[in-house]
């Protein structure tokens, strides 16, 4: 068989600005890269294992668990290969087929997805609709009573930190409290903040956290991070009779080789950067400012922004593209020109962006070049 160049070329982070907020947070240090080129084979980090991925010694994964743990404030954590998979072993563990559970209204498909292949009942709390799509905690609690007052036993509720079309941050602590007056198991999926921004598990009572490596950890992926109070560790990892060393809901081991290696190569990158996270939203509500200064460009979601994750209600931009020659396609061409790309092709009534871990010269530059385009075709 002759098989043809699939060209698996990829120049996008090395020669341009990506705007991309999916990939903003996973880009890769140096000390990563090199983890990547070491460990690239499929199971690499398996030629010292005696059974149990958790407890390999060479590398010392063992131990980077335990540092990752210390890191989230939580009593176990697991990899897994991604938030999705670690929302899912949760609810699967935790409940049994058409169990009703609580979700926020701004959750992700994967959320809906994972609850619907452990075949549970979607409760969903609505958000506050246009402009703000905030997630009220007391609308909440009161759907969450509701739940119960029906049903007479809710085994979890989960509620998204940071969603992933407005970037609007949710106050965690509440929420762990609101479950625990409750008796709710709670579950916080941090796809968009473990790694970005701190996450105490324990300060904030939140029984389950789940991350994602590849969207927000500085690792290659796919992977992802659970991370469980100590009361669920016999539930969520139950050993199997037939493979006493296996847990059940891992399948018996998740990551092995590139994804685990380059997110134990990151963890002290991302421990630094974390501390950081203040200096980040800062300058992300900069760089909001400016575009709001253009007539026909404004934020959605709670201002000012909480997160690096920003959409834009961009009608200018549809407005040009109704008399412009590439129509839709005019914005992502003409940014694609200044070297800056991350936006879709064909969108110009919204976008959402991030300029996570951009120098201020470098979001200046990508709000000026914004500010051109307007300025040249608007007219």
């Amino acid at each position: 068989m002759e098989c043809q160049n699939y060209n698996i070329t990829r120049g996008v982070e090395r020669e341009n600005l990506n705007l991309n907020p999916l990939q903003r947070g996973g880009i890769l240090p140096r000390e990563a890269r090199e983890a990547l080129y070491e460990f690239g084979d499929g199971y690499s980090v398996c030629d010292y294992c005696a059974g149990r991925l958790d407890e390999i010694a060479k590398p010392s994964i063992n131990s980077f668990l335990d540092d990752l743990a210390t890191f989230l404030h939580v009593d176990h954590v697991r990899t897994v290969h991604g938030a999705r998979e670690g929302k899912f072993a949760v609810m699967y563990a935790m409940c049994e087929p058409g169990d009703p559970i609580v979700i926020d209204g701004n959750a992700h498909y994967t959320t809906h997805l994972a609850a619907e292949r452990a075949g549970l009942e979607i409760i969903e709390v609505p958000n506050s609709g246009e402009k703000e799509f905030k997630i009220d905690l007391n609308k909440y609690q009161e759907t969450l009573e509701l739940a119960i007052d029906k049903y007479g036993e809710i085994k979890l509720a989960l509620l998204t930190h940071v969603d992933g079309n407005y970037g609007n941050l949710s106050n965690a602590k509440e929420f762990g409290e609101i479950c625990s007056d409750l008796n709710v198991p709670s579950i916080l999926n941090c796809a968009y903040s473990m790694g970005r921004l701190p996450i105490d598990g324990n300060d904030w009572n939140i029984d389950f956290v789940v991350g994602s490596g590849h969207k927000s950890m500085a690792a290659s992926g796919p992977i992802g991070v659970l991370g469980m109070k100590d009361e669920w560790a016999e539930t969520v990892l139950k050993r199997s009779p037939r493979h006493v060393k296996k847990e059940v809901e891992m399948l018996g081991c998740t990551s092995r080789g590139a994804p685990i290696a380059t997110l134990m190569a990151s963890l002290p990158h991302v421990i630094e950067r974390v501390n950081n996270w203040e200096n980040e939203v800062e300058l992300t509500q900069e760089f909001v400012s400016k575009l709001e200064k253009i007539d026909g460009i404004e934020q959605l979601g709670t201002k000012p922004s909480e997160h690096d994750l920003v959409r834009f209600d961009t009608p200018i931009l549809h407005e040009i593209s109704k008399n412009h020659p590439r129509k839709g396609f005019f914005f992502y061409e003409d940014l694609k020109k200044r070297k800056i790309v991350g936006i879709k092709r064909g969108q110009t009534e919204w976008f959402k962006c991030s300029t996570y871990g951009m120098s201020k010269e470098q979001r200046d530059y990508v709000a000026n070049s914004i500010l051109e385009i307007v300025e040249k075709f608007a007219n």
